[in-house]
This record gives C-alpha cells, sequence and structure tokens, in this order.
C-alpha cells in the first residue's frame, strides 16, 4: 500500500442509477437488443475514478438493505415514497437485470463489491472509511455521505451529483461553503431541515438557513435542544414553538441520518489489482454483452494506475 495513495470507496448503486438515467438505452445494447446503458456508464464511471484518482485500493459498496427495519422502526416514512407496491425498492424494469452483469464484470476484474445484512451501502462506506488506514475517499451522489469528511484522517467526499465527469472533490471547507455547516455537523443539519429524497419531513417551518445557523450557534442537535430548554438562551417564540413541535421526530432523526460506522464488513482485499484476474471471463462477459469498448477503457485504466 502506498500511504499517498487513497482507498477509493464507490457507493455503486449511486453511481449505476446515475449511469442508467444518464445514457439512453438505444445507445448501448447487447447483441440479444437488451439493454446495458447502466453496466456501460458504470465501468466508464469507473475508469474515470481510477485515471483521475489514482487509488491504490477500491472497494464498491452494496444496498445489501436499502430500507433497514431498525431505520424504519426510528422513523416510518424513512423512504417509504420508494417502496414499490410489491415491495423493495422501485427500480425501473430495464435496470434490475443490469445489476447482477455489473457484479460479474467487477469480479472478473477483481474488484471486490460488497454488502453487509441489514445496511445500506452508506453504513458499509461509512464503516470502512473509518476502519481502513487513510487516506480515503469516496465516490458518491448521496448528500448524507458528507458527514463522513475528515480533514485529520483524511477522509474526501468525491461528490458526483452531476456524475463523475463533473464531481466535486470535498473537504470540511467545501461543505462549509455550500451548508454553512462543518461536516461533523451536517448529519444534525440535515435531520433539522428535512430531506424529501428520503422521507425525512424535518421540522416544519425550518429550512436550510435556519438549520445551519442553529447548528452554527450550538454545535449540534444536541447543544440546540438543550438551549430549548435553557430559559436564557433567547430563542424567538416562533421557532422555539416549532422546534418543541418536533421534538418526538428531533429524537429519532438523527440515528436515521447518521451513517453507521460499526458495521461488521466482512475481511476483504482491497489492493486494486493491475490487470484482471479473471481475463478469459471478462473477455467472454465483453463479447456477450457488446462492452468491448468500457471493459477495455476499464482494464487500460487499471494497467496505467500501476504504471504512475
Amino acid at each position: 500500500m502506498n500511504d499517498s495513495r487513497p482507498l477509493l470507496l464507490v457507493d455503486a448503486a449511486s453511481l449505476y442509477f446515475r449511469a442508467y438515467f444518464g445514457i439512453p438505452e438505444s445507445a448501448a445494447k447487447a447483441p440479444d437488443g437488451s439493454p446495458v446503458n447502466a453496466v456501460r456508464g458504470f465501468l466508464d464511471m469507473l475508469a474515470t475514478l481510477i485515471r483521475a484518482r489514482r487509488p491504490d485500493r477500491l472497494v464498491c459498496a452494496l444496498d445489501y438493505d436499502w430500507r433497514p427495519a431498525w431505520r424504519v422502526a426510528l422513523l416510518p416514512s424513512y423512504k417509504a415514497h420508494r417502496v414499490a407496491p410489491e415491495g423493495g425498492e422501485v427500480v425501473p424494469d430495464t435496470l434490475s437485470p443490469q445489476v447482477p452483469l455489473i457484479l460479474e464484470l467487477l469480479a472478473a476484474i477483481g474488484i471486490p463489491a460488497i454488502g453487509v445484512d441489514g445496511y445500506e451501502a452508506d453504513d458499509v462506506i461509512g464503516t470502512l472509511a473509518a476502519t481502513q488506514p487513510a487516506p480515503v475517499e469516496v465516490a458518491s451522489g448521496d448528500r448524507d455521505l458528507f458527514q463522513l469528511i475528515d480533514d485529520a484522517r483524511p477522509v474526501r467526499l468525491l461528490y458526483c451529483g452531476r456524475g463523475v465527469a463533473k464531481l466535486e472533490d470535498c473537504d470540511d471547507t467545501a461543505v462549509r461553503a455550500k451548508y454553512g455547516v462543518p461536516a461533523a455537523g451536517y448529519a444534525d443539519f440535515a435531520a433539522l431541515r428535512g430531506d424529501p429524497s428520503d422521507g425525512l419531513p424535518g421540522v416544519a417551518g425550518v429550512g436550510d438557513k435556519t438549520a445551519a445557523r442553529l447548528i452554527d450557534r450550538y454545535g449540534s442537535l444536541d447543544g440546540v435542544l438543550a438551549a430549548l430548554d435553557d430559559p436564557t438562551s433567547g430563542f424567538a417564540p416562533g421557532l422555539k414553538t416549532k422546534l418543541n413541535a418536533a421534538r418526538d421526530y428531533l429524537a429519532v432523526a438523527p440515528k436515521v441520518v447518521r451513517v453507521a460506522l460499526d458495521v461488521p464488513v466482512p475481511p476483504l482485499t482491497t489492493t486494486l489489482p493491475a490487470a484482471p484476474v479473471d481475463p478469459d471471463r471478462l473477455l467472454a462477459l465483453a463479447e456477450q454483452w457488446n462492452l468491448a469498448g468500457p471493459c477495455r477503457r476499464l482494464v487500460d485504466a487499471l494497467a496505467a494506475n500501476v504504471a504512475a
């Protein structure tokens, strides 16, 4: 391991969803007509990340449970709007068959893709970011992962909200500039202001600016609640009423938003290979699914990364 080169933790679902919606199905099809747009885009994203970030270790994290029961027990609205009528997450019909192919290709290349029962990819990433040797870089379009940024270790977030080609390389200063809070305060900030994409209602009437001001002034949600009970704290009556009305929500929301850092991740080898571990299987998959181009680009990126 090269101490100056990072461990790259990839939020796999975040990237392949973006790839699926970013590349038309008509532009990437297998010989039998099956769309492989998510696979092609995902492989190209990995190649771009490897070329740009030069990691010596890489892990793709998976959602083995995209809506863990322990989070739902705390907050029933958590991701409730994304549950399909038959149960499970709403996933486009033509994306679902592409995910096993992504995993087959990663296995042939030798890049570990791991998940843990009862946890989201965020939790796997959080645990690895906290326990593996630094430096660590996290590639994701999930804003919740801003909370993992730690300049001291260091841990950075490569925020891919607009795609990998336009990723934002974020440290604590970037989070402060974007949201007005330090990275360590992002989870409490998100709990206060809410996040409709995750079914977090937030505190009614408290938006980004008020939430940031509260975290900046009191340091954390615990600090806000302690001040709320202090008659000398000087809360405006209207704001005090809003926060008091949301006490039950605020008692559980931070536990839902905070990424778990103690997930029982199985032992794994994180070293990025210089070449595919099963080149014959990779070639067969590339030919079967019309993916020769993106597979070659990823293999070339691996070779160039080692040479660098």
